[in-house]
């Protein structure tokens, strides 16, 4: 049972008639016979006739849960696990509601999730808010009561993948390229007719997005066109600082990137455009690298050695020096004069 503690002044606060001492002696007496108040050990007294204790511990009855446990037995369909709230059944009730539909859809509608469907769909299939599993708590929900997505059926959606393809010939050289504006560029120059970029030929320039890449690169294999699952080779370039560097190496750990279409095809591992940094070195040496932009707080600065063994002794001591003091080189810093 828990206790916590009570002052005689917080009670005289409270209490309606408090003028009336002798009522107020009678009323908290009363609280005191019932056990809902007991005078704490050594409190002292209030000096008045009669006398009241200045300080008590307050009992609360522990909830009684018994029927939620009763319920939680038999009320919901076998496949939700109901052991989080058996331990926590004061979260219960603001559950209860999104339990009921659940169980009553995996009891009466089962059948449709023998087709998969994008999160949103299902979202609102089952809970009629579309929203439900991306922002509102929904995913959570479904991991305390040890639903899986792959038990619901579902499959989350990226933003499509954008790209331009000069040409749809296989093998070619395919660009991706972390901002908006350097796409554009790019792919105004190559609409142009140019399908060189600082000398290397390229077929196909892709705009990552950022970090956006991560997941919109399955789009790359389930959703462009054919020719992309040629044996072609993939080159990144992107903002010189510790976000993109984490970019390309995260996208290298990506398993998304190497597939086998009925044993047709295989990409290998995504190379670093090289000569794009480097132009970006050049570029900013000759600005001078104190002139160049801070980076933003609080990036993520372990990045391991893969990016920086593309480079030569000379190019990592610059990468270290513009990093260590806090700069970035922004990938705008090519432009269409510089292709």
């Amino acid at each position: 049972m828990k206790k916590h503690k009570v002052y005689l002044q917080d009670l005289l606060n409270e209490y309606p008639e408090s003028e009336d001492y002798q009522k107020f002696y009678t009323y908290v007496m009363e609280l005191i016979r019932r056990d809902e108040l007991v005078p704490m050990k050594n409190a002292k007294s209030n000096g008045r006739r009669p006398a009241l204790p200045l300080s008590f511990w307050k009992y609360e009855d522990k909830p009684d849960y018994t029927d939620i446990y009763e319920e939680l037995k038999y009320k919901y369909h076998p496949l939700i696990n109901t052991s989080y709230y058996r331990n926590h059944p004061e979260c219960y009730e603001t559950d209860k509601e999104k339990l009921q539909i659940l169980s009553d859809y995996l009891k009466d509608h089962s059948k449709l999730l023998d087709t998969e469907e994008t999160m949103n769909e299902r979202s609102f299939e089952i809970f009629r808010r579309e929203k439900f599993f991306q922002r509102e708590g929904g995913l959570e929900f479904c991991r305390k009561i040890g639903i899986s997505r792959e038990q619901l059926a579902f499959y989350e959606t990226s933003e499509p993948l954008s790209y331009y393809s000069r040409s749809k010939q296989t093998p070619q050289n395919i660009l991706i390229v972390e901002n908006k504006d350097t796409f554009f560029d790019i792919r105004r120059c190559m609409n142009a007719g140019h399908d060189r970029i600082l000398g290397k030929q390229f077929g196909t320039v892709i705009y990552g997005a950022g970090k956006g890449i991560w997941k919109t690169f399955a789009d790359y294999v389930n959703g462009a066109e054919s020719y992309f699952l040629g044996d072609n080779e993939l080159f990144y370039f992107g903002d010189l600082d510790y976000e993109g560097i984490l970019i390309y190496e995260h996208l290298l750990e990506q398993k998304e990137y190497q597939w086998d279409r009925q044993g047709n095809g295989s990409a290998g591992m995504i190379q670093l455009f090289r000569k794009a940094y480097e132009a970006m070195l050049d570029k900013a040496l000759q600005i001078g690298f104190s002139a160049l932009p801070d980076m933003k707080e609080k990036q993520n600065s372990n990045i391991g050695t893969v990016f920086l063994d593309v480079f030569d002794e000379e190019r990592r001591r610059q990468i270290h020096e513009i990093l260590s003091a806090g700069k970035y080189i922004p990938q705008e810093i090519l432009n269409e004069h510089d292709w």
